[in-house]
């Protein structure tokens, strides 16, 4: 069999696999300490995630951003990267670029324009550093001759490249059709690095066929609620799909949801229900028109069909109605799973932060060798933390490599 490797290698300090956001960011810091970086992706384009997020806008970062917005096996990894590149940092950044910017609730930071003023501000930014990128580049193989001594030879379809350091920032495999594959776990457990579960996350939920025949109908309604899943809860809305449930308070807790799990649903999470209903007790008012004042009709007509009924207010017990007034603050729900990766907006799990020295990014085992973004077991909730670990883990890498 012919040798793979034969070619005469290009050589460079760096090479990074993937052109996203931490790829681009770990790539402009190590281009500015003068090192000769090279970036491969296989996709046609730079920062196809980055183009989408915040619905085109760029949800960009969070200001309130802290390590308990992450979820990891270990949730102290991301604090070091996250110190070292603080939401300031990123300000500072789109300033020097005259990009403007706007918050939304809850500290999320948008662009006023679309998500291509990032892209353009990166690739300017790599242009100045001198960052070599290289696109619809398929990796046909990696390998090394000699641990730790050797470099890394990375064949392609544009021929053999040789790095000292090589970066795998290649994302995890949410949104396929964006390009998204498993070629990050696949390089991590080639060279022997742990590599934990997977699942979708900030994904829908599909409903179980019973739900789903009396909630689909309801597509499209939204609602503000608090929703928890064994312990961990969040406020926001929800949305009714043809499907089953999403909004950023199900996306938000799909996270730390495991199949089998039920999800618990307060619908009035600004309301005394019991008191709302002992005050009205006396009165002629059905439950479904008292309940249509506080949320949309379709929905408390529906679920008054199957949880409570609906007569005048004074024909129900105390029993009853405290009953009901649970059921409004704990409605159980156990989904029949998710919508998957093809809908998930980012993978939870990944490369095993116990493998990898969290101030670097660097696998501890492999010299020379680092993971940094989504394909490392670090997920951040929705709201701009996802993007902003890609800045500050590419940001750390790109001081070391």
């Amino acid at each position: 069999m012919a040798n793979l490797f034969c070619y005469v290698p290009m050589k460079y300090d760096v090479i990074i696999i993937g052109a996203g956001a931490s790829g681009l960011m770990c790539a402009i810091e190590a281009g500015k300490r003068g090192r000769k970086v090279l970036v491969l992706d296989h996709s046609k384009s730079i920062g196809n995630k980055i183009r989408i997020s915040g619905g085109g806008h760029c949800n960009f970062t969070n200001i309130n951003l802290n390590s308990e917005n992450f979820l990891s096996q270990n949730p102290h990894f991301c604090k070091s990267a996250l110190s070292c590149f603080t939401p300031q940092d990123f300000i500072s950044m789109i300033k020097k670029h005259r990009i403007k910017y706007y918050e939304k609730e809850e500290g999320q930071l948008f662009c006023n324009g679309s998500s291509r003023e990032i892209i353009n501000m990166l690739i300017k930014e790599c242009n100045d550093a001198g960052v070599d990128i290289r696109l619809n580049c398929l990796i046909k193989k990696i390998k090394r001759d000699d641990m730790p001594v050797s470099p890394f030879k990375v064949l392609s379809d544009n021929g053999m490249i040789e790095s000292r350091s090589l970066v795998i920032a290649t994302g995890g495999i949410s949104y396929p059709e964006l390009g998204a594959t498993d070629i990050g776990y696949r390089v991590a457990r080639q060279f022997g690095v742990r590599v934990t579960s997977l699942k979708p996350a900030l994904v829908p939920f599909k409903l179980s066929p019973g739900d789903l025949k009396t909630f689909r109908e309801l597509s499209g309604i939204s609602m503000n609620t608090k929703v928890s899943c064994k312990g961990t809860e969040f406020r926001g809305d929800i949305l009714f799909t043809h499907r089953g449930l999403s909004g950023p308070a199900i996306l938000n807790i799909s996270s730390y949801w495991e199949n089998g799990d039920e999800i618990r649903i307060n619908l009035l999470p600004d309301t005394d229900v019991y008191e709302m209903f002992r005050i009205r007790h006396q009165s002629k008012v059905e439950m479904e028109n008292l309940l249509s004042g506080f949320l949309p009709k379709r929905f408390a007509h529906t679920w008054c069909e199957k949880y409570a009924g609906s007569k005048p207010m004074n024909q129900y017990s105390v029993k009853e109605l405290r009953s009901i007034a649970q059921k409004l603050r704990n409605w159980i729900i156990k989904p029949a799973g998710t919508e998957g990766y093809r809908k998930a907006e980012i993978t939870c799990g990944g490369v095993d932060t116990d493998e990898l020295s969290s101030k670097t990014m660097e696998a501890k085992n492999i010299p020379g060798l680092y993971f940094i973004g989504e394909v490392v077991d670090v997920t951040g909730q929705l709201g701009g933390y996802n993007l902003h670990w890609a800045w500050a883990s590419g940001y750390a890498a790109g001081q070391y490599v």
